[in-house]
């Protein structure tokens, strides 16, 4: 008599599907035949719930019930847990000083709510999204030269609360697997953009800002740009941030890695090539705002040497993916 084998579905809980990076990583887990579980304190704006998980839980992850419930399936702790939930947002949230206790406090909560039930119901692997915003603000002055490799974070000095608290979730999430042997990974993202996430509100990033900007404006317009334009970033473009979480999770690697793009711009650059995208005759006007560090730029050389993997797509190639969802997103409003 033939044997057949029964495949278990592993399962996966995605803290912070509601949002940009959650959405979409959750809806490549589901696309791999995960059982995919979102959970965040809103719903996602613009994917369908089905879309991209079998199940949604609307709630607070500052609450440690509701963090045990989350984790938990029949009584088991779930196969992989992906925590990407922060208080986070754009330099108009992170970089006024405004929002620094919040910021510190509720993402604090979260990565100890996480940890704490993944060491009590054994739950094994676990990815933590932390940040570029941990490297030394005394690297990044030079807009031209970026310091931005791995072993370079200490001695410890962000530019900004945001990056402590990265840094702390950082320390967190190896303390953990240290003592409980739960096989985390750390991936330091570096500004990741494309369509279905926030562009306005004050929490978006500055591609979709830049390109909200432009779709909204008419030939001949001027639109304003935070500081000098002279400060420098490389962007990477969500599909490849996907990509690069799932190839980590997979690895073997205990230690933080970049996840990002070393295609570095300037910003009134990248501002110049969305303006050619939209084909439009736009004037930049730089005005005083909150900047972050001078520059900032990935080294892929250890993402490279570990994983096999860097990612290659063009910003450009990107940007139009992003202009595009925004001018479909406005335009009908506009007729």
């Amino acid at each position: 008599m033939e044997k057949y084998k029964i495949y278990k579905m592993k399962t996966a809980v995605v803290l912070g599907g509601g949002g940009f990076i959650g959405g979409h990583l959750a809806k490549r887990l589901k696309s791999e035949g995960y059982s995919v579980r979102c959970v965040d304190i809103k719903p996602h704006e613009y994917f369908k719930h089905d879309e991209i998980c079998d199940s949604f839980i609307v709630g607070d992850l500052r609450n440690p019930n509701l963090v045990k419930s989350c984790l938990i399936v029949d009584g088991k702790g779930v196969d992989e847990v992906y925590q990407l939930a922060a208080d986070m947002g754009g330099a108009g949230y992170i970089f006024t000083g405004e929002n620094d206790a919040d910021i510190m406090h509720n993402s604090s909560l979260i990565h100890l709510n996480v940890l704490k039930t993944c060491s009590e119901y054994g739950i094994k692997k676990v990815l933590y999204t932390s940040s570029a915003c941990v490297y030394p603000e005394h690297n990044q002055l030079d807009k031209d030269n970026p310091t931005c490799v791995e072993d370079s974070v200490y001695p410890a000095n962000p530019d900004s609360e945001y990056g402590w608290e990265k840094l702390y979730g950082e320390r967190l999430y190896q303390t953990f697997r240290k003592n409980y042997d739960i096989d985390t990974k750390i991936a330091r993202l570096h500004n990741i953009f494309g369509p279905m996430g926030t562009y306005d509100g004050g929490k978006e990033k500055a591609p979709a800002a830049i390109c909200r900007k432009v779709v909204k404006s008419n030939d001949g317009d001027t639109i304003e740009v935070w500081g000098d334009g002279k400060q420098t970033r490389s962007f990477l473009y969500i599909d490849e941030c996907v990509e690069g979480l799932r190839r980590l999770m997979k690895s073997d690697i205990s230690q933080p890695i970049n996840v990002g793009s070393e295609e570095m711009i300037s910003i009134n650059n990248f501002t110049k090539m969305i303006i050619k995208i939209s084909g439009k005759n736009i004037n930049i006007k730089n005005i005083d705002g909150p900047l972050g560090v001078r520059g900032r730029n990935s080294d892929n050389k250890l993402i490279k040497e570990l994983l096999g993997w860097e990612p290659t797509e063009k910003l450009e190639t990107g940007i139009k993916k992003l202009y595009k969802w925004l001018e479909n997103i406005y335009q009908p409003l506009e007729n």
